[in-house]
């Protein structure tokens, strides 16, 4: 009798510690960004934030590549090593590494220019194969046309990352907006962030204004270059309006980078929760303009002598001006 009791005893506490088991089991969802800077933070905690929504009991292993691609690689053969429920890249070369090297779960991508030139999909449509995610392109025509409304810039400079396919297919629309506005492309190619400041320095006096792109790799030395166009009192044209919110940047134009983060989060969602396969996504764009920002900074206007036309400074949902940035309704 006393036989059976144990045996009882212990079937019971092993039933116990199985269901613990199956009620503190998460699903651990790999993130990692190429570089860090503060519009890829906001995209990771878009991302967090819909999950935490979503109601997904979840981990998550953040990791980060700083720049190199080595690292990128590394990190993702530890995803798919350890075993990640699903892998997500913030910026081209991580989500490429993580393409190229998980294949059993699914590869969610964020921020990315050119995923058909990235390889990361063949087409827009839909996903490819255990990959899916959202692009940040955006409107480089539009961007330089308003500059050369507002600061009447006939030589522009451009500084871009030789080594990520992201920026080399942003270059190209550079190329091609300059050509179509009659403005002279002055570019300077990067390698690495320590770079950057030495490469703004390169253009400052050959150009009359500065555009910057969503290039990973100058966003995260965008102090220095600020400064060197400051103290030449030119104006820059930034893509990216978190890098911009410091102050510097005479103009900023793009989408919010937190509300992007929770497109992807909810690409994730999808796959996680509702069983949709990677392959029957489609890229996701930031089309809509209530997912955009506009920023204009009166205090680096005024550091180059431009007056920003009052109807354009009435369309911005943030100012910058006397050191002090402000939100406004529209």
């Amino acid at each position: 009798m006393k036989k059976t009791a144990t045996i009882a005893l212990a079937l019971a506490s092993s039933i116990l510690l199985s269901s613990c088991v199956e009620k503190s089991s998460k699903a651990r969802i790999g993130i990692a960004m190429i570089q860090p800077h503060a519009a890829l933070e906001s995209v990771e905690i878009g991302i967090t934030d819909v999950l935490k929504e979503s109601g997904l009991d979840f981990d998550i292993d953040r990791q980060n590549a700083n720049g190199d691609v080595g690292t990128a690689n590394q990190i993702a053969m530890k995803y798919r090593d350890e075993g990640v429920k699903l892998a997500v890249g913030i910026g081209t070369p991580v989500a490429v590494a993580m393409a190229n090297t998980i294949k059993d779960v699914p590869v969610v991508f964020a921020t990315i220019t050119d995923p058909v030139g990235a390889k990361l999909v063949s087409t827009l449509e839909h996903g490819e194969g255990n990959v899916a995610g959202m692009s940040d392109a955006v409107p480089t025509d539009v961007h330089i046309n308003l500059f050369k409304k507002v600061a009447g810039i006939k030589t522009l400079g451009y500084i871009y990352t030789s080594s990520e396919s992201n920026s080399m297919s942003s270059l190209k629309l550079v190329e091609d907006a300059c050509r179509s506005e009659g403005i002279e492309l002055v570019s300077q190619s990067i390698s690495s962030t320590n770079e950057v400041k030495q490469a703004a320095a390169a253009v400052v006096d050959r150009v009359d204004g500065l555009y910057i792109s969503t290039d990973n790799t100058v966003f995260s030395a965008i102090s220095s270059l600020i400064q060197v166009f400051r103290d030449a009192k030119k104006p820059i044209f930034s893509a990216d309006v978190t890098g911009a919110m410091q102050g510097g940047c005479m103009i900023a134009f793009g989408f919010n980078y937190y509300k992007a983060g929770r497109a992807t989060g909810e690409i994730i969602v999808d796959i996680l929760k509702n069983g949709k396969s990677p392959s029957e996504i489609p890229v996701r764009f930031m089309t809509d303009m209530k997912d955009s920002d506009f920023l204009v900074d009166l205090d680096a206007a005024k550091n180059c002598g431009i007056e920003i036309p009052a109807d354009i400074v009435d369309k911005a949902n943030l100012v910058f001006e006397d050191g002090k940035l402000r939100a406004k309704e529209l």
